[in-house]
């Protein structure tokens, strides 16, 4: 006898994180367009694709920073389309952004306070919680430092260190290692790589390619808002419509809905 495919209530609830049919659009430029993807409990998945592609975007719209124009998104067996940022916050999400912006005049562990209070009514170890993080992240001898008098660097670990302050289930980075040279990236991934050990989800945009290899196992590629591509770093590499898209030359694109021949979509 076979067996009846999963229902689309039990893909949820095996997945950490799932959006289905999301869509965005700022005027007439759409951002995210029709997008389904999901992401495994404790999985890292990698996404990539061109400027302009709707990676940012993506990340907003799961935090809350943006609301979506269709679609849902699903945090476990639980909607959260409709809810806002601060309570998707108390959920689990957590958001580092590309260009960290902290309380310049507050110490390091000043900032990963106020950044704890995110999580406020949901259990969460938030009082023990930031001196374990200022000990993941490398900013435990410079907590009492001002956040303005911090290196690029150490701005960049204060940015994940404000996400992790928040306990969270899911963690979006968005191109943390981006400004970073080689020694400084390797930093970083070091710090996203005991966040790994912990079992917490990541959803990582990055450009650098070294980033992408060294923490995601399945990477999905964007362009113009759209699934164009999944597979593992190997597969993309090799894909000559990924190749395409980066180059600019658009007539390899693959059509709406398409993916790579390498991983299927996940079914958590």
């Amino acid at each position: 006898m076979v067996a009846a495919a999963p229902s689309t209530a039990d893909v949820r609830r095996g997945c950490a994180l799932r959006v289905d049919g999301l869509r965005k659009a700022f005027g007439g430029v759409v951002a995210v367009d029709d997008l389904t993807l999901a992401i495994g409990a404790g999985e890292t998945l990698g996404v990539i694709g061109p400027n302009g592609a709707g990676k940012s975007t993506l990340l907003r719209l799961i935090a809350g920073e943006h609301r979506p124009d269709a679609g849902e998104i699903w945090l476990g067996d639980e909607r959260i389309d409709h809810r806002p940022a601060h309570l998707r916050a108390r959920a689990g999400i957590a958001l580092a952004h590309q260009v960290p912006r902290p309380f310049a005049g507050l110490t390091v562990r000043d900032n990963l306070r106020v950044a704890a209070t995110a999580a406020a009514g949901r259990a969460a170890p938030v009082a023990d919680g930031v001196d374990d993080v200022l000990e993941l992240t490398g900013l435990a001898d410079r907590a009492d430092r001002r956040a303005g008098e911090l290196t690029l660097l150490d701005l960049k670990r204060l940015g994940l260190a404000r996400a992790l302050a928040q306990a969270p289930r899911l963690l979006l980075l968005d191109e943390v290692g981006a400004g970073l040279v080689a020694g400084e990236l390797e930093a970083v991934v070091e710090i996203v790589r005991g966040v790994q050990d912990r079992g917490v989800t990541i959803l990582v945009v990055e450009h650098v390619e070294s980033v992408i290899r060294s923490l995601a196992a399945r990477v999905v590629v964007l362009d113009w808002g759209r699934l164009l591509a999944q597979g593992t770093p190997e597969e993309i590499a090799a894909d000559e419509r990924v190749r395409a898209v980066y180059l600019g030359d658009g007539e390899l694109a693959a059509p709406a809905g398409e993916r790579s021949a390498g991983a299927p979509p996940v079914r958590c």
